[in-house]
Parts: structure tokens; C-alpha cells; sequence
């Protein structure tokens, strides 16, 4: 296999009420958006897609500006916004479905794997889920368990909890006193 070609891409710390992102794009589109609590696992993914990559800052996409929308109460900030996880040809697959569910709403994994027409590749629905390198713009977080527990999370599951009830898929709680 070939050494991934060196690029140049944008690279900027974004603070959430859910704590910093790291978002790096390429000017075309986003291409990682994860918690930056995980600088190590980022950095490893971006040097096997990218190998050496040359970062700038800024953010000719307007990123930063749409996350802020969508954490003020604007679910639909980020519909539109080019993403490219990567991915193998099925992650691919899934990713665009999470793009499918509408803000507000959750799914199942066997719900997305019915909907691909392959009722018993749950399994491979959830390690694509998993594998999603762009989180909320591709929301992985929409999607829950079977009797609609919420499961794993890149981000935790408290940051889950938190994105849903955001959104309206969940009812809030009320803080614990």
C-alpha cells in the first residue's frame, strides 16, 4: 500500500459548551471534527489518511461559525456542511445515512441496517458508527440502542446525553442537587 501524499489543511481549536474540538478540513470540506480530549487517536488517524500533512489555521468553510449556530438552538446550522470522513466505501454508506436522521430524532443500529437492506449487519453498522471521524456534523449520536438506551460515544456518553437533549430527542433532566 502507498504512503497517504502530504497535504495542506486547516487546523483549528473550536470551544462548545461541550469542551474544545479540534476541526480540521482541507477547504472543500470537513474532515475531522472530534473532541480534542483525544489528541493522540487524532493525530494518528490524520497521519494514516494524510501522512505528513501541513496544517494552516483559519476556516474557509465557516465552520466554527455554523457549530455556534447549532449550540445556540439552530439544529440546522450544519446540515449543509461538505463532510468527508474517508471511510471504506460502508462507512461511507452509514455516515451519510447518520446524516439522514433529522435533528431531534434517534435510530437504532439495526434500524440503519435494515434500511441498508441488511437486517443482520447491526454489528458492522455500530463499528461504522464508531469509526466516524467528524462528530455532530455526522451525528453518530443520534443513534441508540435496541430499547433505546443510550450506548457508547467517542465523546462519552454524557456528551450524548447532553447533544440529544439539546436537540429534543431526549427530555431534560433536571440538574442533581
Amino acid at each position: 500500500m502507498a504512503a497517504p501524499r502530504a497535504e495542506s489543511l486547516f487546523r483549528q481549536t473550536i470551544e462548545t459548551p461541550l469542551g474544545e474540538m479540534l476541526m480540521v478540513g482541507d477547504g472543500k470540506s470537513l474532515l475531522v471534527l472530534e473532541f480534542a480530549d483525544a489528541p493522540d487517536r487524532i493525530a494518528a488517524a490524520l497521519r494514516r489518511r494524510f501522512g505528513e500533512a501541513t496544517f494552516t489555521g483559519g476556516d474557509p468553510l465557516g465552520i466554527r461559525d455554523r457549530l455556534a449556530a447549532y449550540f445556540r438552538g439552530d439544529g440546522r446550522a450544519i446540515d449543509d456542511i461538505p463532510a468527508d470522513g474517508g471511510g471504506t466505501p460502508f462507512q461511507r454508506r452509514v455516515w451519510a445515512a447518520l446524516r439522514a436522521i433529522p435533528c431531534g430524532t434517534t435510530t437504532s443500529y439495526g434500524a440503519l441496517a435494515r434500511g441498508f437492506g441488511q437486517p443482520t449487519a447491526t454489528r458492522a453498522v455500530g463499528l461504522a458508527n464508531g469509526a466516524n471521524p467528524i462528530a455532530i456534523v455526522v451525528p453518530c449520536h443520534r443513534v441508540v440502542g435496541a430499547d433505546g438506551q443510550l450506548t457508547g460515544y467517542g465523546g462519552g456518553v454524557a456528551r450524548k446525553r447532553w447533544l440529544l437533549e439539546h436537540e429534543g430527542a431526549l427530555a431534560r433532566r433536571p440538574p442533581i442537587a
